[in-house]
């Protein structure tokens, strides 16, 4: 049972540092994407370049949160196992 256990834990750490690299690749993705298309928008109507760049920063917030919370959770499965 502890070959078992050890083996388990393991494969917990291993799993908790992909599920941390891709929670992380994510949000720079989905960051980029919403940079992207903030620039593309502002260049089609500048007249509404402060309307976009917050509705930009807000949703790059959120998902900087949600990545975070991934991180932590991940974290937190490394130390708890």
């Amino acid at each position: 049972m502890g070959t078992l256990s050890i083996l388990l834990d393991g494969i917990a750490q291993m799993g908790a540092g992909i599920g941390a690299g891709i929670a992380a690749i994510g949000a720079g993705l989905g960051i980029g994407n919403i940079g992207k298309s903030a620039l593309e928008s502002i260049a089609r109507q500048p007249e509404v370049s402060g309307d976009i760049r917050t509705n930009m920063i807000i949703a790059a917030a959120l998902i900087e949160g949600v990545a975070l919370f991934a991180v932590v959770v991940c974290i937190l499965i490394v130390f708890t196992s």
